[in-house]
């Protein structure tokens, strides 16, 4: 068993990072719709700018998934498609009112919040281990964003 390098990754770490790399897309795809459909500026802009955050970190992965010789997923799941249509109505029903969006966000934040825990988790002394964590604190800290404003949404 060879040392694992960062253009040495194993079979597993990578298909890890494929993972993450789709939730990424699908979070990005999903911030940048919402953001459309939501009648509050500051809460749009939040959306737009997690939306470019997220497709950062998918992009930054997909670097690595190609120094292995791999192709890197370029797309978001049809899950995520189906949970984007259910937000977009949502919204439309609801008049672009703030609250029922961010909770729909919110359970898409959870999702991949769960998925980094969960390569973290499997991909434990990997040689990507420094940037699955960098980037599992960016996620937790927008999830916690998300979460913050739609209780602070709801109390108002």
């Amino acid at each position: 068993m060879s040392l694992e390098t960062k253009t040495n990754l194993d079979e597993s770490t990578v298909s890890g990072i494929q993972k993450l790399i789709r939730y990424n897309i699908d979070s990005a795809n999903g911030f940048r719709e919402a953001a459309e459909d939501i009648e509050t500026d500051s809460i749009a802009s939040l959306f737009r700018d997690l939306a470019v955050e997220r497709k950062d970190l998918a992009a930054e992965l997909q670097t690595h998934v190609q120094f292995n010789g791999e192709n890197p997923v370029d797309s978001g799941s049809a899950m995520a498609a189906v949970h984007r249509a259910w937000i977009n109505v949502r919204g439309m029903l609801n008049g672009g009112a703030a609250h029922p969006i961010l909770c729909e966000a919110e359970k898409g934040e959870d999702y991949i919040k769960a998925a980094y825990e969960d390569v973290l988790k499997d991909t434990a002394g990997s040689a990507m281990n420094d940037v699955l964590t960098q980037q599992y604190a960016k996620v937790k800290a927008g999830h916690d964003r998300v979460r913050d404003l739609r209780d602070t949404v709801k109390a108002s």
